[in-house]
Parts: C-alpha cells; structure tokens; sequence
C-alpha cells in the first residue's frame, strides 16, 4: 500500500462513495418532504417510515404493489431523458393499486447503480416526487445502493413500492360484472413502460438517421399516465363494476383477468384510435395484431367496466377530466374456451 491511500476510505477503493449517497440525502431532501401529509410520521433520514392510518374507516383493507420500468431505463439513459422516469415508476404501482378501489398512502422506491450518478439520481427521485404529489401519496422512503461490478457502467434499476388503503366494503374485484355489461377503455400514452426489450431491439435495429431515431425516442419515452385522481373521481359518482391497468401482456391478458370464468370479453378492435407510434412499431418491427394486442396496450392505458346504461355519462365525466375515452368492449357469456376475443 503506497503512502498516498494509506488513510483513503477502503469503501471508496471497493467503487462505494458513502459521502455521495449523504450528499443524495440533502439534494433530494426538499422534495421528498414536499410529499408528506398529515398522516406522515417523522422525517427523511430514518431507519423507516411511519404513516397513520386513514380514519373514518370502520373495516380498512391494506393494499400493496411493486413494479419496476423495465429496460425503459434504458432508453432514457441513451437519449438522456431522465426527467420522467420516475413518473413511470411511481404510475406501474399506484395504477395497479387503484384497480381494487383502493386510495395510495405511501410510496417506496429503490435505485441502485454501479457507481452513483448524485445529480442523475436527482432527477429521478425529484420526478418520483412529483408523481407521488400528483397521487396524492407519501414518498415515505427508499433505498439507494451503489452495486459496482454488478451493474455494469453507468447503467441503473428502479423498482417501487407503494401501499394504499380501501372500505372492505367498497372493494372492488369484479364479482359484479355480469352479461351485457361494457368496457371503457381510457386513452394511453403510449407504450407506458411495457414491451421496451423488444422496442429498443427494433430501434437499434432500425435504418432510419440518428435524428430520426431521438424524434421517435422522444415520444417513446412519453411518461405513463396517472389515473390515480381521474379514477378517484369516477369512482365517486359510479358503480364501477371492475377496473384494469392495461401493462404487461397487453389488452389481450389483463382485462380478463377482473372477469368471472363464466364470461367472456370482446373487443370492438376498430372502435378506438391506434396512436402512430403503435402503428411504427408493428411497421419497423413486422408484428402481427395478435402479438401487438398481447404485448402493448396499443393506446388504451386503463379500463373501466360498467352497466351500459351509465357508459355515456361515464365517457362524459372522463372527458370532463380531460381524457380521451372509447367504448372498446363489452362482456358476454362464455361461448368457447377464450377469455377474449377481438370482434
């Protein structure tokens, strides 16, 4: 060991700068307890966070998701467009939260690096902040780990956690959905942050000029949609029989998923506008409809199922609240061994 590191810190020589992840902590101070409410317990910097329940409930469900963004980190790393991704992060938990009913109370979140990048770490959790503040949901805590030789690069992952609150009550699970009830499908905003393996792939794998590329990766890169206080809002003032987050597995797999096994769902394919970017990834990447409709949400971000007869004044009240809303289904008798058919 030379004279020179014989008092260097042995963690920094390993890849690991504790001082750097202390100086995360005042960065991102401000806009982390920008997020706390009355429920919140204690401030940043503790061993856990603590959180009051709700009151006013006599029978209150716990409700708890994670998710991650996948390889659309990825994407934004290489077009250095970071500045939504937490948003991404924060909406593939509370969207899933929200399909039971239930209200977020709090958020976790979890980046770890191979060696940490303090001003884009920043960004990010600045960005999960606001999504949470936009959910009306604590960021109680996180994790943030330097992991150097595992990760490889500057390259980063993201998961969430976050857990909300429901009446027993006013659970909602799909057991009411019966025969000639509709669907209403909410507008997307693009892919959201599912399907990126394979969009990245045919990006790279694309001839179009690099100029081209950063324009397309522009709208890929457009934020999942919070349908956190639309659906609050709906909720209010509707029998809303069964809800799903259009995410991994496409149209095709998640709204059967809120259906009783004696019914079935049908999809009125041509009843709702296919965004361009859809279009240029089933184009450039030679996909067939049944695949596209599996792996995508192909513009339809969440789903409300309802009686036919409030399917107007519920497209109308999504409207009101400034969403694009098509009637793209309806639910009917099981006929065959398919959940879902396209009509």
């Amino acid at each position: 060991m030379t004279k020179d590191n014989i008092h260097s810190d042995p963690y920094k020589l390993a890849g690991v700068d504790i001082d750097a992840g202390n100086d995360l902590i005042h960065k991102i101070k401000a806009d982390v307890q920008s997020t706390a409410n009355s429920s919140v317990l204690g401030g940043i910097g503790g061993f856990a966070g603590m959180y009051k329940l709700p009151t006013g409930l006599k029978n209150p469900i716990l409700v708890a998701c994670t998710d991650g963004v996948g390889t659309k980190v990825s994407l934004a790393q290489e077009y250095n467009k970071l500045d939504n991704i937490g948003q991404d992060l924060v909406a593939m938990c509370v969207n899933d939260l929200i399909t039971c009913g239930a209200s977020p109370m709090f958020f976790l979140d979890y980046f770890a690096s191979s060696k940490l990048n303090i001003n884009d770490t920043a960004v990010v959790i600045k960005s999960i902040a606001s999504a949470c503040k936009a959910s009306d949901c604590a960021l109680l805590g996180g994790e943030t780990a330097e992991m150097p030789d595992h990760y490889i690069g500057n390259n980063f992952d993201l998961a969430g956690f976050s857990v909300g609150c429901v009446e027993e009550s006013k659970v909602i699970n799909g057991s009411s959905i019966e025969d000639g009830d509709v669907i209403i499908g909410v507008e997307s905003s693009g892919p959201h942050s599912n399907g990126y393996s394979l969009i990245r792939k045919i990006l790279n794998e694309s001839t179009l000029m690099d100029n081209k590329k950063s324009e397309l990766a522009k709208d890929l890169l457009a934020p999942t949609i919070l349908y956190t206080s639309l659906t609050k809002k709906i909720l209010d003032d509707f029998n809303i029989k069964g809800m799903a987050h259009i995410t991994g597995g496409g149209i095709t797999e998640n709204i059967p998923r809120i259906v009783p096994d004696v019914l079935q769902v049908e999809i009125y394919k041509d009843e709702w506008d296919f965004p361009k970017i859809f279009n240029w990834i089933k184009d450039a990447g030679n996909i067939n409809m049944t695949d596209m409709y599996k792996i995508f949400n192909c513009g339809i971000g969440y789903v409300f199922i309802v009686s036919k007869d409030e399917s107007d004044q519920l497209r109308h009240a999504i409207g009101n609240e400034g969403f694009n809303s098509y009637l793209i289904g309806g639910i009917s008798k099981k006929t065959n061994k398919e959940d879902l058919i396209y009509i």
